[in-house]
C-alpha cells in the first residue's frame, strides 16, 4: 500500500517510540526528506502527498536500519559540521557539535595573531577531516597535516577535503610518529586532536549508536580514557614552535586530568579550560613555552 507522507511518517515515528531512539520525529523527517531530496519545510507543506511504491520501500529500509541502532548520518551519509557538508560512513566517528568548540577556538586564536604567513597545523586522528577540512577552509593561510592510524579514516578525509575543495597532506600513522617523518619537529603553529578518550570498561554501556556502529579505535582511550593524551603532552611540545598552541577536545570531567598532565611536563603556559554551550568544560588549550 502506498502512503502519503504523513502516513509514513506517523508510521515509522510509531515503531521508532518502541526503541529507545530519543528524537523519532525528527529521525523520520530527515530519513525522508533524504529519500525525497527535500527540506523539512518542504515536508510539512505537502503532508497529503503520495509516495511512490520505491520511494516508500525505499523509507521502511531506512527505518529498520534506524531502528536496529545504526545512527541517521550513517543511513544518509552525511553530517553537517562548522556550516560545510561531510560524508561519513561506518569507520568513521560521526562529528559532533561540540567539537565545533575546538575549531572556532584555533580560528579565534588565529585571527588574533593577525600574520599573513603560512602557518602549519597538524589534526591527530582526522577521522572524517570535519577539524582538519574545517581549518583549511576558514584559515586561508594554513598548511594543513591530517594523521590517522585507518586507511578508511584517511580516504573518507581525503574525499571531503576535495569536496570543500581545499588542500589537506593527510598521511597514515600512529598519532605523533608521522611528524618526524615530515620533518615537522619544531615548525607547527597549532597542534589540535579530538583523540579517543571514553574508558575501556565505559564503551559497552553508551548508546548502541556509539558502541554498536562507531569504530572503536576513535573511541578507546584506554583504562582511564587518557592514554593518548599522555603520549601528545608527552611529545607534542617536540614539533611545535616556541609560543605554538597545543588544542585538545576532552571528555565528561577529563579537563582537570589533562590539565594535570600539561602542568607536570613543564613545558606548557597559559593552560586554559574552554566551557561548551552547556557549560562542560570541552575543551583544553595551552601555550609551548620552553623546551628541555
Amino acid at each position: 500500500m502506498v502512503m502519503t507522507i504523513e502516513e509514513a511518517l506517523k508510521q515509522a515515528v510509531s515503531q521508532m517510540e518502541k526503541t529507545t531512539i530519543r528524537t523519532p520525529l525528527l529521525d523520520a523527517e530527515v530519513l525522508l526528506c533524504h529519500i525525497l531530496q527535500i527540506n523539512r519545510l518542504y515536508l510539512f507543506l505537502n503532508r497529503k502527498n503520495h509516495l511512490t511504491e520505491e520511494q516508500y520501500d525505499a523509507y521502511t529500509e531506512f527505518v529498520e536500519k534506524r531502528i536496529a541502532g545504526v545512527p541517521v548520518q550513517y543511513i544518509i551519509n552525511k553530517q553537517e559540521f562548522m556550516a560545510l557538508d561531510f560524508y561519513v560512513e561506518e569507520g568513521v566517528l560521526i562529528p559532533r557539535p561540540d567539537t565545533e568548540i575546538l575549531v572556532e577556538y584555533i580560528i579565534d586564536w588565529m585571527k588574533a595573531k593577525k600574520t599573513n604567513e603560512e602557518i602549519n597545523i597538524a589534526d591527530l586522528g582526522v577521522g572524517s577531516g570535519a577539524i582538519t577540512v574545517s581549518l583549511a577552509k576558514y584559515i586561508p593561510n594554513a598548511k594543513l597535516y591530517g594523521v590517522d592510524i585507518s586507511q578508511k579514516a584517511l580516504d573518507i578525509a581525503t574525499k571531503n577535503a576535495k569536496a570543500n575543495e581545499v588542500q589537506i597532506t593527510f598521511v597514515k600513522g600512529d598519532l605523533l610518529e608521522p611528524l618526524k617523518e615530515l620533518k615537522l619537529k619544531g615548525k607547527l603553529d597549532v597542534l589540535v586532536s579530538n583523540p579517543p578518550y571514553i574508558p575501556k570498561k565505559d564503551i559497552d554501556g553508551l548508546q548502541i549508536e556509539v558502541s554498536k556502529y562507531e569504530p572503536r579505535l576513535a573511541l578507546d582511550g584506554g583504562e582511564d580514557g587518557l592514554n593518548f593524551y599522555r603520549r601528545i603532552v608527552d611529545e607534542g611540545y617536540i614539533y611545535s614552535k616556541k609560543g605554538g598552541l597545543i588544542a585538545l577536545e576532552v571528555g565528561h570531567d577529563q579537563a582537570d586530568d589533562v590539565v594535570g598532565l600539561l602542568k607536570a611536563k613543564e613545558v606548557y603556559t597559559n593552560i586554559q579550560k574552554i566551557k561548551d554551550l552547556s557549560g562542560i568544560e570541552r575543551v583544553v588549550v595551552a601555550l609551548v613555552d620552553s623546551f628541555e
